[in-house]
């Protein structure tokens, strides 16, 4: 079974990825399943996703080519606004709202689809004032009260997407409407299914065998789907067979027959398997998947809510998780300097704050004693809590590359500063967000602070520098949700416990490759002694000797000599 759990676990990875891309939470949907196999997995993948229904349509196995023939027809119409969302801008909205749902019922009564089939939903693309981040927001779920316009209460909709992609709220704030769109949907009405018959007796079982599920081997019923009718409940354990497609219920799980034939299934939590704090080879590899799983969703919702070039495009950032004594967990694949570096950061900050990191607040930093790079690099980082523990139980933090933050030159990398503060901004252990408030007035005087300095200047683009800061907050955001959400499921003695065991097992991984370049490279029974040497822009040598033991890998002498 350790096999087929890695194998789901590498399954929903890229399904929380594409999801969480896109602003999604997996939890609030339905997994629909499609293909021969797929309906083998579903139960388990569900339930690793959070997710309490399945749903396997009766033609799953050709699922692909039947979507394509009854699909809806969707016609989109937007243009750009530039109201601010306020009340005496509501009669405005309403009458674009309703321009644009006219065009979308024209385009689609010209496709031949009659008024009935046609249902329209609102959209505003919204924005805090002085942001650049706008969120396309719908009212479907904030119904229109007496302070809002009538196609529904948008603002309530977008403070709550921007707190949780966020972290926090701008209070006060003016939110501007840069686009209007409207969604016009029609039914095709092809392919009314006919429903099946409803059932007058119980399912008829054709046999039983034995299957292999955690726990041991248990008596599992078997189902031909064409002998099934409308009505019917299957509990798990047992496996659903058609022509196409083979569906295995899971124990703990119930599958229920559809009006129209189809499969919904219930999710139930199942034999759980207990997972305690002792090291187990196939729950590392799923905690190495998940870990890194987390470090790269923060990762796309940073690009995705950045604006500037160098994060959004050049994606010159990079997103981490560390262990509660600031140990680097996991990293996504961004830049590599700045994941060697941003351990010493966050170590720094235990160091230096101590008691003075509390609940809601979030550090910026890019001092290079404190674990920076070159000043540009600002990391942000936020320590998280858990009910009844006093210390952080873990960090997240994101590392971006800014484009100016003040000194002597644009760019704020001067080749030739004789200071530090010549290079721009300095921040070493910054409170960005206080118990929840993001410090926006502070870090601009930070920010501009540069400009005191005779012959420097502050940040000469503040704009991107407020945002892409907003992003990396949110980015940290998202990290933390998904690690709780880890902490849920497990515990946080084995969450912290498995964030032990792989960073144990990354060490053990360099000794192996360090022992196997030795044993390569040198000679039986000797120690491998290399050597290189490079010179900085004056001509002065840098010269690194490293004599490697194959027998004694724990230890490794290094000289660095100029």
């Amino acid at each position: 079974m350790g096999f087929i759990r890695v194998a789901n676990e590498a399954m929903c990875r890229p399904i929380r990825a594409l999801t969480q891309a896109r602003g999604h939470d997996t939890s609030r949907h339905v997994l629909a399943c499609f293909g021969g196999a797929g309906g083998q997995h579903a139960c388990a993948i569900a339930r690793t996703l959070g997710m309490s229904k399945v749903f396997i349509h009766k033609y799953s196995g050709i699922l692909s080519a039947y979507g394509l023939a009854l699909a809806d027809v969707v016609h989109e119409a937007q243009e750009p606004s530039a109201l601010v969302y306020a009340p005496e801008s509501y009669a405005r909205l309403e009458e674009r709202i309703s321009a644009l749902e006219q065009e979308c019922i024209r385009a689609l009564e010209a496709q031949g689809f009659a008024r009935a089939q046609i249902s329209t939903e609102a959209f505003l693309h919204l924005r805090y004032e002085r942001t650049d981040c706008a969120l396309m927001c719908s009212a479907k779920d904030h119904p229109a009260t007496p302070s809002s316009c009538r196609s529904g209460n948008f603002e309530a909709s977008f403070a709550a997407r921007y707190s949780r992609e966020f972290g926090f709220t701008i209070p006060g704030r003016a939110i501007l409407v840069d686009d209007i769109r409207v969604r016009g949907t029609a039914t095709t009405g092809l392919g009314q299914e006919e429903p099946v018959a409803a059932a007058k007796a119980a399912a008829h079982m054709e046999k039983v065998t034995r299957c292999y599920f955690e726990g041991g081997y248990q008596d599992t019923c078997v189902y031909l789907l064409e002998h099934l009718s409308w009505g019917h409940s299957i509990p798990g354990p047992s496996i659903l067979i058609d022509q196409n497609s083979t569906i295995l219920v899971e124990p703990g799980c119930t599958a229920v027959v559809t009006r129209l034939g189809d499969i919904c299934i219930t999710v139930g939590s199942g034999v759980v398997r207990p997972v305690g704090p002792r090291l187990d080879p196939i729950q590392l590899s799923i905690f190495s998947h998940r870990f890194m799983s987390i470090a790269e969703q923060m990762g796309r919702i940073l690009q995705r809510t950045a604006i500037s070039t160098n994060i959004k495009e050049r994606l010159d950032f990079s997103c981490a998780l560390f262990g509660p004594e600031g140990g680097l967990v996991s990293n996504a694949p961004h830049i590599p300097v700045h994941l060697g570096a941003m351990q010493e950061t966050v170590q720094f900050q235990i160091r230096n704050l101590g008691a003075n990191l509390r609940e809601g607040d979030v550090i910026l930093s890019n001092h290079p004693r404190a674990g920076g790079s070159h000043l540009p690099d600002l990391t942000v980082i936020t320590p998280v809590f858990w009910p009844g523990e006093p210390r952080p139980v873990f960090f997240v933090a994101s590392r971006g590359h800014h484009a100016d933050i003040g000194g002597i030159t644009p760019g704020s990398m001067p080749p030739h500063s004789h200071s530090l503060q010549e290079e721009g901004a300095v921040f070493i252990s910054f409170k960005l967000v206080k118990d929840g408030v993001f410090q926006e007035e502070e870090v601009t005087k930070a920010l501009m602070a540069p400009g005191q300095i005779p012959g420097s200047s502050g940040t000469r683009n503040l704009h991107d520098n407020l945002s892409d800061l907003r992003a990396q907050v949110a980015a940290n955001q998202k990290g933390i949700h998904l690690v709780n959400e880890l902490i849920g499921h497990y515990g946080l003695e084995v969450v912290q416990a498995y964030m032990a065991h792989i960073q144990a097992n990354a060490e053990v991984a360099v000794q192996e490759m360090l022992r196997d370049f030795a044993r390569r490279q040198g000679e039986p029974g000797r120690p491998l002694l290399v050597e290189a040497e490079d010179f900085m822009d004056d001509g002065s040598p840098i010269r690194l000797k490293v004599a490697v033991d194959p027998e004694e890998v724990r230890r490794g002498d290094f000289a660095i000599l100029g």
